[in-house]
């Protein structure tokens, strides 16, 4: 069983910077491809970005390309996401994902599947 926590999310302005941090209980945190989701008011989850096990390979939806980076330590069980440039559109709150698997690539955390992994999330309110 692996409990995820973020943090991080909190008011800024537009064109502002916010860096998210998730935290894994799990033993085997460098086992896991992990990933961050979105949900805005009314609306579905979306896939924000992913990496894999190593580090060596991420994946970004197109609106996030350019301004948010997701990294990950693996000695201290911790993934983030550095979001850059903010928008009142990224206003969501934002989820941490996680999957077993050493084969799960970046781009495969764009699919949720029922084995995933879920934090409660952190808000995230970007105003104009």
């Amino acid at each position: 069983q692996v409990q995820l926590v973020e943090s991080g999310g909190g008011l800024v302005q537009a064109g502002g910077s916010l860096r998210l941090s998730c935290t894994s209980s799990g033993r085997t945190f460098s086992s896991y491809a992990m990933g961050w989701f979105r949900q805005a008011p009314g609306k579905g989850r979306e896939f924000v970005a992913g990496i894999r096990w190593s580090s060596t390979d991420t994946y970004y939806t197109d609106s996030a390309k350019g301004r948010f980076t997701i990294s990950r330590d693996n000695d201290k069980k911790m993934v983030y996401l550095q979001m850059n440039n903010l928008k009142p559109e990224d206003t969501a709150v934002y989820y941490c994902a996680a999957r077993l698997g050493l084969i799960t690539t970046a781009q495969g955390m764009a699919t949720p599947n029922e084995s995933d992994y879920w934090g409660q999330g952190t808000q995230v309110t970007v105003s104009s």
